[in-house]
This record gives structure tokens, C-alpha cells and sequence, in this order.
């Protein structure tokens, strides 16, 4: 009762302040959803003790009982990433193979060793001290892209369509790669004698990059040629459902990524089971359950993100650090983006304009704080906390308000 109980709670304000901001704000939903939570957050943090007491401690009690991480990675991750696959071109993808690949791998090593280099010796100016492998973990957590908020904007502002698989095709596989790293760099933080070999990393990387792709590829085409049998939507739509849930506990069980086993499944269904097993009916009734899907876990998905703001202990502690490695985190997706595109041979060569849009739309969300909110680590643990969410929130906010602007201006 008390899970149920939670999640009536959250779906309820979800339904509120979507309404709300549909109704007043008029903002991209994702971002009037966590504006509202955030200036909740804030209220109750201010006033909250003397003005409604019961209120506040039911509120924070039931955002501080939340495993966000287990909640986003374990369960939330594999929707979003199989609704968003599923809808994804494989033919669009497949042109811009090279880009997505480069900046889901190399740029997001790249931007990791960035991030941590700068911050190793920069906070020592700030008068922190802070080692270098923490660094170094919080350049993997905050590095991923999550561009769920602002593909709309894109798409609106008349984006070429190329620009959108890049960016919508990088942040489906680069979780998966992040968190492969993240792992990696946890490990090792929390246990100094572990073997991080370049050989060791190497097979760690491919087992769980390789092995989730081909078992999503595999789940992908057992629930296509299953649904080709039947034609029923309903039946259909359950199956695509088992392969999520399913394929995460299969990925789980066998040490492999589970968001990568979702992307590599979504994108099957999505195109050799539409193409191929699916009527028009169960087509037409399967993407709109999973449109559906995402945008239902989405507005919850950034209300937990504003309302992240009640388990940050002390904001005064960090803030300085915090809002300049928004700047750190924005220098390393440029050169992260710009290094890369001077040494592989992209076709076309990546120009000014979409450097820019690359850069500026690259947007951190849920998965940053779910990567933070996993770390124990009692010394460092609200530093890289406040860090992540100064980040997050400047990028959803001011980034994904200002994209469709910029993109107007820098690809006409």
C-alpha cells in the first residue's frame, strides 16, 4: 500500500502541473513539469517548517524513500529507451552510423577525462579537495546526453533531419557506454586493488556493449515474428511490454546492458516488426501506446528531478564549483564534438552551425542523477550530488529553452 500510495501521489502532481503549464506556462512539458516541482521544492524548503509542517515532512519523506536510482535505471531507463528506439528509423540511423557511433564512444570518453582534468585542478583554487578519481566519476555520470526534452524544439524549429538522428542516436546508445565507464570508475573508487588492465576495461566495455546490443537484437526479432503470428494489437502491445521487462531482468541476470538490450530491441520492433509483422491496425495502435508511454514517464520522470532539490542537504556548501563546471561540462561537449569531427572522416564535414546545435542540445538529465544518487561515498557524495543537479538543471532549463532560438539562427 505505502509504494502504491507514493505513486498515486507523484502521478496526481504529474497530472497537476502538466495541466498547469499546458493550460498557463506553456512550456515544453518536461521543463514546466520540473520549473513547478523546483519552485515547490524551494517553497517547502523556505517556509515549509512554519506554514504546513505535515505537508512538508510528508513530502520530503516520500522523496528521500525513493531509490531514484534503482526506480530510474531499473525500471524507468528500459521504457524511455525502448519508446524512444521504437520509434527511431533504422535507415536514418544507418546514414548517420558513423557520427552516432564516434559520439556515443569516443566523445564520451573524451568528455569524461576532460571534466575530470579541469575539476582535478580547479578545486584546489576553490580551496576543495577532492581526488582525482571522483573527478573522474563525475565527468562518466554527467557526460551521457539525454536529449528527451528538447527534440521536440528541433523538430518544431525546423531542424534538418540529419542533426536529429545525430542527437537522438547518440543519446540512445551513449547510456549505455556511460554507465559501463561509471561502473568502472565506482569500482575503482571504492576498491583500489581492482584490476582496471586496459584489457580487463576493454572486455569489460565489449560484454556489456556487445553482449546487451545482440541480445536486444534477438528479443527484437522473437517478439516480431511472434506478433507476425497473431495480429491481435493487444496481445502485441503485452509482448512488447515482456520484452522490456523481461529482456532487463535476462540483461541483469547475465551481467550485460540492460539499456543497450532495450535500444537494440526497440529499434528492431520499430522497423523490421512494423515493416514486416504488423498490420496497420496494431502498427498504429502499438506506437501510440508507446508514445504514450514515454510521455507519461517523462513528466514523471523530470517531476523527480525537481523535486531531487529536497535531498541536497546545503546548497550554499558547493555553489561556486557547481555553476562553473556548468562551463566545464559545456568546453568538454565542445571539444569532445570538435576533436573527433577534425579525425573521422564524417560525410559531410560537421559545419559551424551543427557543431553549435550539437553542443548547445546536448542535454544532461534523469540518468546524471540516478549515477550521483548510486554513489555512498559520505565525504564527497553531496559535492558530486549538488554538482549533478546544477548541471541538469541548467541544461534542461536554460539549454532546452533556448535551443529552438539558436538552431533558427546558426542553421539558416
Amino acid at each position: 500500500m505505502e509504494l502504491y500510495y507514493s505513486f498515486s501521489v507523484l502521478i496526481v502532481l504529474a497530472a497537476v502541473f502538466s495541466y498547469v503549464n499546458l493550460r498557463f506556462l506553456k512550456l515544453p512539458s518536461t521543463i514546466g513539469i520540473m520549473l513547478m516541482a523546483i519552485l515547490v521544492s524551494v517553497i517547502l524548503r523556505i517556509t515549509g517548517n512554519t506554514l504546513f509542517p505535515n505537508t512538508a515532512s510528508e513530502l520530503f519523506n516520500l522523496i528521500q524513500g525513493f531509490d531514484f536510482t534503482e526506480v530510474l535505471m531499473g525500471a524507468m531507463l528500459n521504457f524511455l529507451l525502448f519508446a524512444g528506439a521504437i520509434h527511431v528509423n533504422l535507415a536514418d540511423l544507418k546514414e548517420q552510423r558513423l557520427p552516432v557511433f564516434t559520439f556515443s564512444t569516443i566523445s564520451v570518453i573524451f568528455s569524461t577525462f576532460i571534466i575530470g582534468i579541469i575539476l582535478y585542478f580547479l578545486a584546489p583554487l576553490l580551496h576543495i579537495d577532492i581526488p582525482f578519481i571522483y573527478c573522474l566519476l563525475f565527468g562518466s555520470l554527467i557526460s551521457p546526453t539525454d536529449p528527451i526534452a528538447v527534440l521536440g524544439i528541433l523538430k518544431k524549429a525546423g531542424v534538418p533531419k540529419s542533426l536529429e538522428v545525430k542527437i537522438a542516436g547518440e543519446s540512445l546508445f551513449n547510456d549505455g557506454v556511460a554507465v559501463v565507464l561509471f561502473a568502472v570508475l565506482l569500482q575503482l573508487a571504492h576498491t583500489p586493488n581492482v584490476d582496471i588492465s586496459f584489457a580487463s576495461v576493454l572486455w569489460l566495455l565489449v560484454r556489456e556493449a556487445l553482449g546487451g546490443m545482440l541480445l536486444g537484437i534477438l528479443l527484437g526479432f522473437i517478439a516480431s515474428k511472434a506478433i507476425k503470428g497473431i495480429d491481435d494489437y493487444i496481445v502485441s502491445v503485452l509482448i512488447t511490454v515482456a520484452v522490456v521487462m523481461g529482456g532487463y531482468l535476462v540483461a541483469n541476470a547475465i551481467h550485460i546492458s540492460g539499456p543497450l538490450t532495450m535500444v537494440a530491441a526497440g529499434l528492431i520492433i520499430g522497423n523490421y516488426g512494423k515493416r514486416l509483422a504488423m498490420s496497420s491496425v496494431t502498427k498504429d495502435y502499438l506506437t501510440k501506446f508507446w508514445e504514450l508511454i514515454d510521455e507519461i514517464l517523462n513528466a514523471i520522470l523530470f517531476l523527480f528531478i525537481g523535486f531531487e532539490l529536497l535531498v541536497i542537504e546545503d546548497l550554499k556548501s558547493y555553489w561556486l564549483i557547481s555553476a562553473i563546471a556548468i562551463l566545464v561540462v559545456l568546453f568538454a561537449r565542445f571539444v569532445s564534438i570538435w576533436m573527433p569531427s577534425l579525425i573521422v572522416p564524417f560525410k559531410p564535414r560537421l559545419s559551424r552551425g551543427t557543431l553549435t546545435m550539437l553542443v548547445w542540445g546536448g542535454l544532461r538529465g534523469g540518468v546524471s542523477i540516478a549515477l550521483v544518487m548510486s554513489v555512498s561515498d559520505p565525504v564527497y557524495r553531496q559535492m558530486l550530488l549538488e554538482m549533478t543537479y546544477f548541471v541538469v538543471v541548467f541544461s534542461i532549463v536554460v539549454q532546452g529553452l533556448t535551443v529552438g532560438r539558436i538552431s533558427g539562427k546558426v542553421l539558416r
